[in-house]
């Protein structure tokens, strides 16, 4: 199963995070499937690229909690299909 969530990055005490498309069972800085955004929770930059994430949320993909919010803050999931729903975990 793959999921939707954040790889970790940067220096200490200054985390920066890149958000990843990454199989279940891999570790937090696992190889990821492909790279899809981009978050710095210090400056409150957030980069996404839609089609990508769409692409992975239409083949099954499941956000977690943190990466479903930021996409809704962004508004990624008014670009789905209206039959497609989304559940995280």
């Amino acid at each position: 199963m793959v999921k939707l969530r954040l790889k970790r990055c940067g220096r200490k005490q200054r985390a920066i995070y890149r958000i990843v498309a990454i199989d279940v069972r891999s570790r937090r800085e696992g190889r990821d499937l492909r790279k899809v955004g981009f978050y710095d929770p210090i400056k409150n930059q957030i980069y996404l690229n839609v089609p990508a994430i769409l692409y992975f949320l239409e083949k099954g993909a499941q956000p977690t909690g943190t990466v479903y919010d930021i996409s809704k803050r962004a508004g990624v999931f008014t670009e789905l299909r209206p039959n497609q729903q989304i559940k995280f975990n």
